[in-house]
């Protein structure tokens, strides 16, 4: 990055503009992102062709660079000799607000480092849409992206928010979604209330609503849920108001493991001794020599 840092000065900076486009609906496109298109020198792409669809709906042509998570680096050194002669950069992903779970970080990071004008054109995105609807807890909330694709590594990121009381937004991948939504069920429980917003914006927009072990469920019998762009809306964990009682946890998890599976036996620990589900779950299969269900 120092290499890149003042590689603008001497010259009249150029400016790049991170704009938001649909994530189903064409008509949510604004007309200040139409316009900042139409006024680009050069648009900026995570999928050219994608994008190239979008000009085309627009009338627009102006060319494209493709900028993705496997040659965004490789791009900063074109895209930066670009704004340093003046010229106007856009940057869009495929849908939605580029950065969010979308390349452009380091681009954006690059040219505010090298002094070009940075702005933005907000709009449309799957993890705000999601918020307003799922009728949970909106007043502070964090978004997590993709869960870890392999199932030992999911487990170990649920673990570590088992405990965190805001509401929780992820993406996941309709080939993943039923697998996840057992991971989730097992290590935060199965009472959490869960939003599954489906195919947003779009004709066949669905929304699930229920708890993760009826979600879990539902994941068997409808087939349309494991299709589609999906965006997840999890409960918090709920405050705790007294200090756990780990004596009792653990002299409770020493009996319970003998009779049920680990998850099942956190759960009833937890509840008896105020203590943290996923402290429970841990300790739980450390009891079991390692085993998990």
């Amino acid at each position: 990055m120092e290499a890149l840092q003042g590689i603008i000065v001497g010259n009249q900076p150029g400016r790049l503009t991170v704009v938001a486009t649909p994530i189903g609906n064409m008509g949510d496109l604004s007309e200040r992102a139409r316009a900042a298109l139409a006024a680009a020198d050069l648009i900026a792409a995570e999928d050219t062709r994608r994008t190239q669809g979008l000009l085309q709906h627009l009338g627009v042509g102006k060319p494209l660079l493709s900028l993705h998570a496997h040659n965004e680096t490789r791009r900063l050194t074109e895209l930066l000799a670009k704004l340093a002669q003046g010229a106007h950069v856009v940057l869009v992903s495929d849908a939605g607000t580029p950065l969010l779970s979308d390349p452009g970080f380091e681009l954006v990071r690059a040219a505010v480092a090298a002094g070009a004008t940075v702005s933005v054109v907000p709009g449309p995105s799957a993890i705000t849409a999601a918020l307003a609807l799922a009728a949970l807890p909106v007043e502070r909330f964090c978004f997590e992206g993709f869960l870890p694709a392999a199932a030992r590594e999911r487990r170990a990121r649920l673990g570590a928010l088992a405990t965190e009381t805001r509401t929780m937004v992820f993406f996941e991948a309709p080939h993943r979604i039923a697998e996840s939504l057992v991971d989730l069920s097992t290590v935060l429980g199965g009472d959490r209330s869960t939003v599954i917003a489906r195919e947003l914006t779009k004709l066949h927009e669905t929304v699930y609503r229920g708890t993760l072990a009826e979600l879990c469920q539902l994941a068997q019998d409808e087939p349309n849920l494991q299709r589609g762009e999906i965006t997840l809306v999890v409960q918090g964990a709920p405050a705790l108001a007294e200090a756990a009682d780990l004596n009792l946890m653990r002299r409770a998890l020493e009996l319970l493991v003998q009779e049920l599976p680990p998850a099942k036996a956190a759960a009833i620990a937890a509840q008896l001794s105020g203590a943290r589900r996923a402290q429970a779950y841990e300790l739980a299969l450390q009891l079991r020599g390692g085993a998990g269900e």
